[in-house]
Order: structure tokens, then sequence, then C-alpha cells
């Protein structure tokens, strides 16, 4: 079905993209997020300690991340977008009044679960709603804009968090960043959310008939395994959600190791904020660039993908400063890559399984990521944190290769060829 521009409700269209905004704004408006290893020093805790906190982080993530999909298909996901910054908010709180080590390992049980209560259902009602608005062909636009609003998030709260803990200390960031959960769940409740009870009474085709048992009201266990059946029986969404898990996981994974690579540039402490906050603009640019992203084939998102990894280890191999302004530029592209790989995901995503199938590339995400972070660990101790870096980052190039193969194979039909592309959106098989 071709959507007309010129029917859009566009009021139902802002009031969508302005409560997404506000959300990802709030939702990373966490003062502690600069602060947080810096207190669990302060606090007494060794390297060993913290290192085993951002284990139970990630394993969290992970335990949590597909039943939350699956809930959210199931009952609201507005309802799960209010609890999911209160649940963080908890976890903060729970830190600055009690700050101990099983405190801290709580609070990231639930910073762990208000993620995984996000993941899934925030792609999921706003490509639902703006699919039944007419718009879904924007989808990727507002997505991009939305980890924008996110990045201004986390800047405005490394900008506050030095003067605010001067000021009151760590119980004054805690507060700070409970009343941004707080706010963020206010702003959440405005969402606007239209569920259909069912799609039986639709005509069906004979390619949708697979599709009905995604459908209708589904218990919580049989959505969750209409969306593992979905990704297991239909390659193009099992390459989705492999794709999205492969470029979110390795930049996502390198950018917590970025301080210590600054610092190996020679740079001092007091620099190494300014060098990160050149990262984020970069990251910031990625996302807004998701409207010009849309337009390219897959030679295009191959030679993007290229790009990330050439950045990423050039930036750090330079072991200068002036590395930082190609690895600004490699991250942004990697933000624009993982914002047009969650497009393809959504676009080929069907049936009423949507959130739950978006959580399991969430959670493949969080699996490569803690597999990342001990390769590089590993890497790092042997040859130095430039060349764990760089080849890290390799990933990307061979994902490149492996898309433009794809491409050239003689008798390759693209799996969207028989698609609109208001519903398929882009796909690196074009």
């Amino acid at each position: 079905m071709i959507h007309i521009a010129s029917r859009v409700p566009e009021p139902a269209v802002r009031r969508l993209t302005a409560t997404l905004y506000g959300y990802a704004f709030l939702s990373d408006l966490v003062l502690l997020y600069p602060l947080y290893v810096v207190f669990f020093v302060d606090t007494g805790l060794s390297v060993g300690q913290i290192s085993s906190l951002f284990v139970i982080w990630s394993a969290a993530g992970i335990l949590f991340e597909v039943p939350s999909g699956a809930w959210a298909d199931v009952v609201s996901r507005r309802l799960l977008l209010c609890l999911a910054p209160l649940v963080s908010a908890g976890g903060f709180a729970l830190w600055v009044l009690v700050p101990s080590y099983p405190a801290f390992a709580l609070g990231f049980l639930f910073w762990g679960a208000g993620g995984a209560l996000v993941s899934g259902a925030l792609e999921a009602l706003v490509w639902t709603e703006l699919d039944r608005l007419g718009a879904v062909d924007r989808y990727a636009r507002v997505l991009g804009r939305s980890r924008t609003a996110g990045v201004l998030g986390v800047v405005l709260a490394g900008v506050l968090a030095g003067p605010v803990l001067a000021v009151g200390g760590y119980p004054a960031v805690g507060a700070a960043s409970v009343l941004a959960g707080l706010l963020a769940a206010a702003v959440a409740s405005r969402f606007p959310e239209h569920r259909p009870a069912s799609v039986a009474s639709e005509p069906v085709g004979p390619d949708d008939a697979a599709d009905l048992d995604d459908d209708g009201d589904l218990g919580l266990w049989d959505t969750l395994r209409a969306g593992v059946d979905q990704v297991r029986t239909r390659p193009p969404v099992r390459a989705a959600v492999l794709l999205v898990a492969v470029v979110a996981a390795d930049w996502g994974a390198l950018d917590e190791y970025t301080p210590l690579l600054a610092l190996d540039s020679g740079v001092g402490a007091q620099a190494v904020p300014l060098l990160l906050l050149l990262l984020w603009a970069g990251v910031t640019v990625g996302g807004l660039l998701a409207p010009v992203g849309e337009r390219w084939g897959s030679r295009g998102y191959a030679a993007l993908l290229g790009l990330v990894g050439v950045g990423l280890a050039g930036g750090a191999l330079l072991r200068h400063p002036a590395g930082f302004a190609l690895l600004a530029v490699a991250f942004g592209a990697a933000q624009l890559a993982t914002v047009l790989a969650d497009a393809r995901l959504q676009a080929r995503i069907s049936g009423g399984s949507r959130a739950t199938v978006t959580s399991l590339a969430g959670m493949a995400t969080d699996v490569l990521i803690i597999v990342t972070y001990a390769g590089y660990g590993l890497l790092a101790t042997v040859a130095g944190n430039a060349v764990a870096f760089a080849v890290t980052a390799a990933p990307y190039g061979v994902l490149a290769v492996v898309l433009l193969a794809r491409r050239r194979r003689p008798g390759a039909v693209s799996p969207d060829a028989a698609a609109s592309t208001s519903r398929q959106g882009w796909s690196p098989s074009r």
C-alpha cells in the first residue's frame, strides 16, 4: 500500500515525535552517567569489583530482554515505556541511599531491566503508530532524531554533573538522576498507542497466511514463541536481526574504551572529556543523516560500513589527539548504520510479535557486546589499546565485503523485490 503524504495527519505525527524526542532526552539525562565509575571508586570498590558489576549489568539486559519484548506485545507498550525509567531510577536511588557493592549490583539489575523494558517496545510502538498514520516512510529519520535527542541528554548530563556534584555531592547527583526518570515516565504517558486486537477479519493472501499465528490475542508464551519462530523460519528477518546485532555491538562496546584511547594519545585527564565530546558530536550528526542514508542501496551501505571500520582503526592507530577527528566520523557513520539497520529490521517484521523480534535483536547485541569486551581485554593486554581498538573494528570491513559479494552473486534476487518500498524501507539487498 502506498501512502499519500498529503493525507498524513501532521498534528498526530508531531505529537508522536515530540513525545519520542522528549522521552529519549530525559531518559539519558542521567547525571550519574559520567560519574558512576568514580562513585564506585570513592566508595572503595576495586577494579575487579567494578568489572563484575559491568558483567551483572550486561547479564541483566540479556536476561530481561526477550521476556520484556514479549510482554510489550501482550500488554501495553506505552505501559512498559512508563515503567522503564521508574525501574532505572529505583536503582539510582538505591546507589546513593545505600552505597555498597550489594546495592550497586542490585542497582545494575534494575538498570538492565529498565533498558530491556524500553528495547523492542519503543521501536515497535513508533513503527506501529507511524504505519497507522500513513507515515511509516519517516521511521528512519524519526529514529535518528530520537537517538540524537538521547545524545544531547548525555551531553547535558556531562555538563551538569560536575557543578551538581560540587554543590550537593553524590546525593544531589542521584536525586537529579531520579528526577529525570520520573519526568521521562510522565512524558511516556503521552505516547499514543493503538493496538488492533486481531487481524483475522482482514483479507488474507497466500503470502500472508503464515503470519496469522503471529497476530491476535496471544498469551505471553505464544507471543514469545511466535517472535522466535519468525526469526527462525524467515531468512530476511533473521538476516536483519543479525545485521542489527553486529553493527550496533561493535561500536557500542568500543565506546567504553575511548577514554583509555584518549589517555594513550598523550593528553591529560582534563582533556579527555573534550575529546569524547567530539565523538558525541559525530554521533549526533550521524543520527540526523538518516534521511540521506535511506536513499542508499547496498553499495552505499557497504561503503558506510567500510568507512566505520577504516575510521575506527585509523583514528586509533594514529595514537594522537588528531585521530579523534577520524573516530568522530567513524562513530557518526556507525550511528547512521545502526539506525538504517533498525529501520530495515522493522520493515521486515510482520504480525503481532514486533517488540519480541526487536528484543531478540537487542539480546543478540548484548551477547556480542560481552564477547567484544572479552576479546578487547585479551588483545589490549598483549598489544595495547590502539591495536585492540583497530582489530575489534575489523568486522565492519568484513560485513561490507559480505554485503557487496551478496549483491554481485549471479542470479541473486532481492528479498524485497516484490514488496512496496513504503512497507519495506531501506534494504542493503536492494
